[in-house]
């Protein structure tokens, strides 16, 4: 008996090539998405979170800060008359040369999550460099306000699998955005609400900046509009879905479902990616 033995290359062709034969029934759309899915899932490229899949209608406002706070204060009293609670992103460097400023947006509630010590590109660093620009905001973040921080935005939303898995070793989840509002270009207010509105939708992650020129005034209009479309504004921690995830190729973290055999799908191993691939089949054609 002659017994077949398949190479990681080969297993994978195979499997990409019965999904795309799966897949022959599906929108064009959705074909789309089933090959640029499994080329990230074959690659092994790891995709941080830029969105959440999720029924209810809560979105994240997100505030990175690395120069400047005197938008801060208005920003601060914006969302306490909104009684919305904000996702702040600091650097180490901004986290010492404004404290007091740290201690108020902990008073006032917002969740604070670490963006490196520096703002580096963090691409071109060493792993053990990078694991010093977290480990060190980290510490500050817990001596400041008591909070130990477990989401991490890279600088610039650069990233790569290094990047991604020393911020996991630190334990960290990596957030990026999905909807930008441009405040660091000086757009108008108007120009900003234009383009987040545009792009809402429930799970979105909304990136603005604490030293944006026009920053406030768009939050302070941003914020009733999401009320009165029935939006509600949560901390990233609280939108980020629990249990098994993944994040698809578009950075949308999704619930993972069980495979047929009832083994909750992986990834890493080649029988995980295997089950990764065929969630992706069975979710595009909708079946449940």
């Amino acid at each position: 008996m002659r017994i077949l033995v398949l190479s990681k290359k080969r297993f994978f062709g195979l499997t990409l090539l019965l999904l795309l034969a799966g897949s022959f029934f599906l929108r064009p759309v959705a074909v789309v998405n089933i090959i640029r899915q499994a080329s990230a899932i074959l690659s092994g490229r790891i995709i941080p979170i830029y969105s959440v899949e999720t029924p209810e209608k809560e979105v994240a406002v997100t505030f990175d800060a690395t120069w400047g706070a005197d938008q801060t204060p208005k920003l601060l009293e914006i969302l306490a008359k909104n009684e919305v609670r904000a996702t702040f992103f600091l650097c180490g460097l901004w986290l010492e040369k404004y404290p007091e400023m740290v201690k108020a947006i902990a008073r006032a509630g917002h969740e604070i999550g670490n963006h490196t010590y520096t703002h580096p590109h963090l691409n071109k660093m060493a792993k053990e460099e990078i694991a010093q620009e977290i480990l060190k905001t980290h510490r500050l973040i817990q001596e400041l306000t008591g909070q130990t921080a477990t989401l991490f935005r890279p600088p610039f939303g650069e990233y790569n699998n290094k990047v991604i898995e020393t911020a996991a070793e630190c334990g960290y989840t990596t957030i990026i955005w999905d909807i930008d509002s441009l405040d660091w270009q000086d757009l108008s207010a108007a120009a900003m609400l234009e383009r987040v509105e545009k792009r809402l939708r429930p799970g979105a992650i909304i990136l603005f900046h604490n030293a944006g020129k026009n920053t406030p005034e768009a939050v302070a209009a941003l914020l009733p509009i999401l009320k009165s479309k029935g939006y509600s504004v949560v901390p990233v921690s609280r939108l980020l879905l629990k249990g098994e995830t993944y994040t698809d190729h578009t950075g949308r973290q999704r619930l993972k479902r069980k495979s047929p055999a009832g083994h909750p799908t992986g990834d890493g191993a080649i029988r995980g990616r295997a089950y990764d691939l065929y969630h992706l089949l069975v979710s595009e054609r909708g079946y449940r």
